[in-house]
């Protein structure tokens, strides 16, 4: 997978069981003004996800709960995932945090991360007088 050096990817959160499950899958675009994140959330309501940024680090929180009644039921097989999943990128100082903007729609989150306006690092000359 091509992850631009701009853009490091952080170790992320998800226990062992979980990297089975279709659920925190993301794929990173990198477009001329920005990056895209599109995460898989199946079944995910948009009020449990949580998106915060701390120090260059974006971070999404998701709680996934199936039922209240769960005590009630005798389980034979239990497949799907219920419990906290976070993960964790590291969107270094090439973004402008002030202007990301997430959406989510038919169980994807999408996250739209632009870039800060590169400073012209081209020489300059002086003029003596």
């Amino acid at each position: 997978m091509y992850i631009p050096s701009r853009f490091n990817f952080l170790e992320d959160s998800l226990l062992d069981d979980c990297k089975k499950s279709p659920i925190m899958n993301t794929d990173i675009i990198e477009k001329k003004d920005g990056y895209e994140l599109q995460i898989d959330l199946p079944g995910v309501k948009k009020e449990d996800i949580q998106i915060e940024i701390d120090k260059g680090i974006l971070s999404i929180s998701v709680s996934i709960s199936n039922s209240s009644d769960e005590e009630d039921k005798k389980y034979i097989r239990k497949e799907r995932f219920t419990g906290k999943i976070k993960r964790s990128f590291n969107i270094g100082e090439n973004v402008d945090e002030e202007d990301i903007y997430a959406s989510f729609e038919n169980g994807i989150l999408y996250l739209n991360l632009p870039k800060k306006e590169e400073k012209d690092n081209k020489k300059k000359y002086i003029e003596i007088n």
